[in-house]
């Protein structure tokens, strides 16, 4: 039986990231009905707006679908509120202290999940009592872990460790790349990247075509004196870039940055001085469609990856 199909009450062990400047009720419902989980991100949005999609996504989906919530969020107390007023039943951490919430989340019927880079941080989501682990390793887009320790070796030493559902991110966009952490040991996979180039995201057009366009090497993490990001190649990243060779202080990197860089290059699509995150697999996406055939296609390629392994001999 797989662990995470019974934890969400989803057709297939497939979580959309619920990224910033893309996951919306739109793209969330879309993968909910398609028999993956849906996720709503709440970090790019103020929170009479979460509400907003929160309600959008009950009328556009009866599927269960979820929240993610940076928990360095500004907001924290009110979204969380906002939450339970919707009667969501699932929320996804990350960025911050498990602990904060999850047993008052729990006491109210919440499955909790939170988002680590680490092994020392998967032991201890498992002790604040978290339902199931997302581990991402450094592929991954957005915001990301300082150890740089790949999905490849991250799955199987988080795995050793842990009792509870595992879920890999980072790199994961085809249904091979499925198999394969799934044989490392996750019991499904949360995939960012791939649906951000779908229809139902909420990112720029521009943006989705350059990552479309994107090769292999286009993307970097930077930024780690702050909050480690990898993002694609452009003008802001050059800058950055540039800083660096300039022994930067962090009050220099902080006014380089700015304010709502992301959403100036996600959202409004400004490819030159916005803040482009998107994962290294970015270099294996090459079409925009919707999140539906998305989730067909992985699940098609999985079942197809499954029986050539199974007639490899050795």
């Amino acid at each position: 039986m797989n662990t995470v199909k019974t934890l969400f009450n989803i057709k297939y062990p497939i979580i959309q990231g619920g990224m910033i400047w893309a996951s919306g009720w739109k793209l969330a419902s879309a993968v909910s009905n398609a028999g993956g989980l849906g996720l709503i991100g709440s970090g790019s949005m103020y929170p009479d707006v979460l509400r907003e999609h929160i309600q959008k996504c009950k009328k556009a989906t009866d599927k269960p679908f979820g929240v993610n919530i940076p928990m360095l969020y500004p907001n924290l107390e009110e979204i969380i509120k906002i939450i339970i007023e919707e009667e969501v039943k699932i929320v996804f951490t990350s960025a911050g202290n498990p602990k904060t919430y999850t047993k008052y989340l729990k006491e109210r019927g919440i499955t909790v999940v939170h988002v680590v880079s680490s092994l020392k941080f998967a032991l201890k989501a498992q002790d604040a009592g978290v339902d199931a682990i997302v581990a991402e390793g450094f592929e991954a887009g957005g915001h990301n872990g300082r150890d740089e320790t790949t999905t490849l070796a991250l799955i199987p030493m988080v795995k050793e460790h842990i009792k509870i559902p595992l879920i890999a991110a980072g790199g994961i966009a085809t249904g091979s790349a499925m198999y394969a952490v799934m044989a490392l040991g996750a019991d499904g996979v949360q995939v960012g990247s791939r649906f951000v180039a779908s229809e139902e995201a909420s990112s720029h057009i521009d943006f989705k075509n350059m990552v479309v366009q994107a090769k292999e090497g286009d993307t970097q993490l930077t930024l780690k004196e702050l909050a480690p990001v990898r993002m694609l190649k452009n003008k802001f990243y050059n800058d950055v870039a540039n800083l660096y060779t300039q022994s930067p202080t962090i009050d220099d990197l902080k006014e380089l940055l700015g304010r709502a860089r992301a959403k100036r290059g996600m959202f409004e699509g400004d490819l030159e001085e916005g803040e482009l995150e998107i994962g290294q697999v970015s270099g294996l996406i090459h079409d925009i469609k919707p999140a539906a055939v998305i989730v067909k296609d992985m699940i098609d390629e999985f079942v197809v990856t499954k029986s050539k392994m199974e007639q490899l001999s050795i």
